[in-house]
Order: structure tokens, then C-alpha cells, then sequence
């Protein structure tokens, strides 16, 4: 942050997935918002009055060249980390070629991968919590499983299916791949995984560096096409749908709020401090802000993690502007996620001169 006017500090994102949540968290705190913004994706950021700058760039990819990384720093930009920013910009180049501070570890980003030797299941190991069941092979399949892997087109979205064994694995990755849903080399990045059966929480938690605390902010679900509608219809019309071919698809389109019973929150803690700590022993100094465990809730009451993100979550969009459930419980009025990341900035800067712990 050398050259930085720290008392004119913007926060800036890639305008995409939960930009709108930071940047109306940061307006909230006081804080300039700077939109780096991909041509032909950039209106909601002109329209919606949140954003004081607008970088409008060909690709997002052009974040790191050298004449767009010295106007995030002439607008003294601290960036917040999304999903678009990992994917599109990439994790080697966030490591290597962004030379304008990053709120939270730039580090861990790459974590949240299936494959590499940096992957989330190593860090669910090493922290002790109890994950899916991976299987090497398709021949390895003893129950059902739920196959996750990108699509051909758009690598990013969620080719997923479930096979009860290894013939329904084929037969429906055949038919897959004969529509296009996936590559013809889908099993090189395919991850294969058992299929826990329980109720599915988004728990989104936010480790603050200036309270040295590990905060429960909010919980989200996601809704997802075509099984949005695939799961509404009666059993015997999904039955038909599946003998024609047709199977749901898992692309991610929105979230909406959930809560928890309450006896779960002593485990979502003790699961969230262990996992906080073993990403300060795999990729110190470890998580700073925040993350999120996505897990599943079996009729036992056990708890299975079976995605993590390891920046803010696309689900917090739902607390946009309202906040959050739980985040009220610390504040004594709820924050959203982007205003908890802008007002943790602001702590730092103001209160418990830790800014240089926050951004990397």
C-alpha cells in the first residue's frame, strides 16, 4: 500500500456475483466504490447509484494489465475478492500480477478447488471435519454418488449428476456428453463423490482480524436450474422425464435466506474455528474475512462440508442492504456482508491500526 492516501481509501470489485453487496456495504461505511466492469456486462453497475468509478474493461482478464492496475491505485483501491474475480482473472495471475491490494488472502483463493495439491478436501482433512467420500474410479462406485464436474461450454457452471452405480454412471454421462453438457474428457476433471442425503446450508462466517474472533453471520441456500423445477413436479412426471433422457441440471441462478435450529450453531462454531485454524497452518496467515461452508445436515444431526468458498459468498446478496440474522447479535443491528468487510476496513484504519493484517 505504499503511496496509498489512507484517508481516501475505495473499495473496488469485478463487477459480478456479489459486487452490488460490497459496494452498497461500502457506501454504507463511507467508503468510495470503484467497479471494474466487463463490456456488455456493466448496466445493473451504471444504473444502480452505488458505484462512484466505473473501469470498463474488454475482459475482466485486463484487470492486471499495468495501465488498469495504476488507476485502481490512483483511486488508493483496496480489492474485495469474488468468485468472478478468482475465475475469470485466475489465480496465478491474482498472485503473481495484481500488485493492488487484496482484502483477505490472495492465497487461499485457489483452495477452493476439488483438484491440485491445493484443494478443499486437504483443508476439511486437516481440519478435521467430516466431508463426502471421493472415489477414484467410476469402477470404485459402491453407492450413489453425486459427479461433479464443469460443463463443456462454460467450464465454470455445474455439469453435476447423481449415478446410483457404475452402468447408471455411464449411461448418463454418455447421454451428457452426446448433448453437449459435457466434454468427451469430463472424467479427467470429474470429482466423484458420495451422495450424502440431509437439508443443504450455505453458513457464511466472516474471522475478523481486529476482534480476533470468529463471527456466524447469515445462511443462505442456493436455487439452481432446471432443479428448481425438476424437484417441484410430481414423482411420476419426473420419472418420465428421466426414461426420455431429460436429467436436472445444477447452474446456480439465486439464493435465498434460511436459518438454522438452533443446537446446530454450537457444531457450525466449533467447525468454523477448526477450519480457520488449519488454513493458518496449510496457507498462513490463513483466512482473514470472509467464508463460507456448504454442507449438508444429515437426519442424524452430523454435519458433512461438502463445498467451501473461500472469499464472500454469492448468498449473501439476499441480506443486501437489510443484513443478516445472526450479524445483529454482534452489532446489535443486522450488516450485510459487504457492510461487515467495509466496516472491518474501517476498524483497521481507525481503531486498531491493523490494515496491513487485512490485505495481502
Amino acid at each position: 500500500m505504499e503511496g496509498y492516501s489512507i484517508s481516501r481509501l475505495s473499495i473496488a470489485a469485478v463487477a459480478s456475483h456479489s459486487a452490488l453487496d460490497v459496494f452498497d456495504g461500502a457506501k454504507e461505511e463511507g467508503f468510495r466504490t470503484v467497479a471494474v466492469c466487463e463490456r456488455g456486462r456493466e448496466l445493473a453497475y451504471l444504473r444502480f447509484p452505488v458505484v462512484d468509478e466505473h473501469i470498463i474493461l474488454e475482459r475482466f482478464s485486463d484487470m492486471v494489465d499495468d495501465a488498469v492496475q495504476l488507476q485502481l491505485r490512483r483511486l488508493n483501491s483496496i480489492i474485495v475478492p469474488n468468485r468472478s474475480m478468482a475465475v475469470y482473472v485466475g489465480y496465478k495471475a491474482i498472485e503473481e500480477k495484481l500488485r493492488v491490494p487484496m482484502f483477505g488472502n490472495r492465497y487461499l483463493l485457489r483452495w477452493e478447488e476439488r483438484r491440485g495439491e491445493k484443494n478443499y478436501y486437504r483443508l476439511l482433512d486437516e481440519a478435521g471435519i467430516r466431508r463426502p467420500k471421493v472415489f477414484d474410479s467410476p469402477d470404485d462406485i459402491d453407492r450413489p454418488v453425486i459427479v461433479k464436474v464443469g460443463e463443456a461450454a462454460r467450464r465454470f457452471e455445474r455439469g453435476f449428476f447423481i449415478a446410483f452405480d457404475r452402468d447408471d454412471f455411464w449411461k448418463k454421462a454418455r447421454k451428457l456428453v452426446e448433448d453437449g453438457v459435457l466434454a468427451k474428457d469430463f472424467l479427467k476433471e470429474a470429482v466423484i463423490e458420495e451422495l450424502v442425503l440431509g437439508a443443504h446450508f450455505n453458513v457464511n462466517y466472516f474471522y475478523s482480524v481486529a476482534f480476533r474472533r470468529l463471527e456466524l453471520h447469515s445462511i443462505d441456500r442456493r436455487i439452481q436450474s432446471s432443479l428448481d423445477t425438476f424437484y417441484r413436479l410430481p414423482a411420476d412426471v419426473q420419472v418420465e422425464l428421466v426414461r426420455a433422457g431429460i436429467y436436472p441440471r445444477y447452474v446456480e441462478i439465486g439464493h435465498e435466506p434460511a436459518t438454522i435450529r438452533e443446537r446446530m450453531l454450537n457444531e457450525l462454531f466449533r467447525i468454523g474455528d477448526r477450519f480457520v485454524e488449519a488454513a493458518a497452518r496449510l496457507e498462513p496467515p490463513g483466512v482473514i474475512g470472509p467464508f463460507t461452508l456448504q454442507l449438508m445436515v444429515t437426519p442424524d444431526l452430523d454435519i458433512v462440508v461438502f463445498d467451501v468458498a473461500l472469499r464472500i459468498g454469492g448468498g449473501t446478496n439476499v441480506y443486501l442492504g437489510i443484513g443478516s440474522q445472526y450479524s445483529k447479535l454482534y452489532f446489535g443491528k443486522p450488516l450485510s456482508m459487504g457492510r461487515r468487510i467495509a466496516l472491518e476496513i474501517k476498524l483497521c484504519v481507525e481503531n486498531y491500526d491493523c490494515l496491513h493484517k487485512i490485505v495481502t
